[in-house]
């Protein structure tokens, strides 16, 4: 009598509702995903227009350096400079020359006619090896630098080794982006995926 009672009692008990707003709660605390991408996509940068010399002689283009037509990768490349140099030689050949022939005709050893001659071609030297030339060193990585002799005014030259600097510059930094995008990439590859967690229920009043 009093089992039957008892199940009757259980039997009766009113159901507690579940509030809609917990519910609610509830769907909207969905797990977050495992792993979010960490790798950004890497900008792709338009490419640059392509610089020549006057002569001819040095090309720039968005990725390479031609100089009298033997190219360099601008990712081989750590710098580039111009500097005016004197053809040392020449200047001393010339020095000698004519501060030889000066001495001849100051003391009589030779004539006046060969004399001026000597001091002509004294002069032409020595003029020659003062205007000298623009060097062009290119700085290679891990490698020896390579020189090149350009003619020409150095305003010119220095102009485009400025912007070849700017754009070695930019390169590296494209390979530096790409290297760190691919490996964040492998690292987000790498790592085991989580298992979701289920969200916590409010107990029931």
């Amino acid at each position: 009598m009093r089992g039957s009672q008892a199940a009757g009692r259980i039997s009766t008990a009113p159901a507690v509702p579940v509030p809609p707003a917990a519910t609610a709660a509830s769907d909207q605390d969905d797990p977050l995903p495992a792993n979010p991408p960490l790798a950004t996509p890497v900008s792709v940068r338009p490419p640059l227009a392509t610089l020549r010399s006057a002569d001819g002689r040095l090309v720039l283009t968005d990725d390479l350096l031609q100089v009298n037509g033997q190219q360099f990768a601008l990712l081989e490349l750590e710098a580039v400079e111009v500097q005016r140099v004197r053809w040392l030689l020449w200047f001393l050949l010339g020095g000698i020359v004519l501060a030889g022939f000066l001495l001849g005709l100051l003391q009589n050893w030779v004539r006046t006619m060969p004399a001026a001659l000597g001091i002509m071609a004294g002069a032409l030297l020595l003029a020659w090896g003062q205007r000298g030339t623009n060097r062009l060193r290119l700085h290679r990585l891990g490698r020896e630098a390579a020189h090149f002799a350009l003619p020409g005014e150095l305003p010119d030259w220095q102009k485009l080794t400025a912007e070849a600097n700017r754009r070695i510059r930019r390169r590296h930094d494209e390979a530096a982006d790409a290297a760190a995008a691919a490996l964040w990439a492998a690292e987000a590859a790498r790592q085991p995926p989580e298992s979701p967690t289920l969200p916590d229920l409010p107990l029931s009043p």
